[in-house]
């Protein structure tokens, strides 16, 4: 374990290829390759490249920064330890996200009655930058930003309470930029029941978000 949490946090290699700089038409299926090899680096690299978008993802789903950080690395543990078995049969991503997905829904059943009640405010910063989430950069009046929000807080909230499955391909779909065909492998469905799904989740939001369209 000490070994495997020192590697996180290992800064990133640049992965140069011997006699070259080759190493810019890698893709992530050829750098996790090298993990299985023992590249220890190529780790590394994996971690720098998909970090931030992990902890986000997490971040969505726990509503702590300090949550998302620790479900993060876990991920990537889990990555590491599976090292030996990974076959590039789908896109990394893919197999990240799932990796990703299966823990997450696992620590909201874990933690469902902990989290009742306990929405993330508003104020609360992005876990990366600090920053507030979803807020403009250009500063708004006082009215603007009680009715940002007002619609951030009833968007969060309805997003939360979807069923399990369209909640995960909403966020992947909409936060994480995933297409329908990466969505239906990570969630092990049908691309058409993965549009399905998503036209579902997003109708139901739609309607239940009238008064802020």
């Amino acid at each position: 374990m000490a070994m495997d949490r020192g590697l996180l946090a290992a800064p990133g290699a640049s992965l140069a290829a011997e006699g070259g700089n080759s190493s810019s038409v890698l893709t992530d299926a050829d750098v996790m390759l090298r993990v299985k090899a023992g590249d220890e680096s190529a780790f590394s690299y994996l971690v720098q490249k998909y970090r931030r978008a992990m902890v986000h993802f997490m971040y969505r789903m726990a509503h702590s920064p300090a949550v998302a950080e620790d479900l993060a690395q876990e991920v990537f543990l889990r990555v590491y330890r599976s090292r030996e078995n990974y076959e590039p049969t789908a896109k990394f991503t893919t197999w990240l996200y799932r990796i990703a997905t299966n823990l997450a829904v696992n620590h909201i059943r874990d933690t469902r009655h902990e989290r009742q009640g306990n929405m993330a405010s508003l104020d609360e910063p992005d876990p990366e930058t600090g920053r507030a989430l979803d807020v403009a950069d250009i500063k708004p009046t006082t009215e603007e930003v009680i009715i940002q929000r007002e619609r951030l807080a009833a968007i969060r909230g309805k997003v939360e309470a979807l069923p399990e499955r369209q909640k995960l391909a909403v966020l992947m779909h909409k936060y994480q930029q995933m297409d329908y065909k990466q969505i239906a492998e990570v969630l092990k469905l049908s691309e058409s029941a993965t549009k399905s799904l998503l036209f579902r989740a997003y109708e139901s939001l739609r309607e239940q978000l009238k008064e802020f369209v």
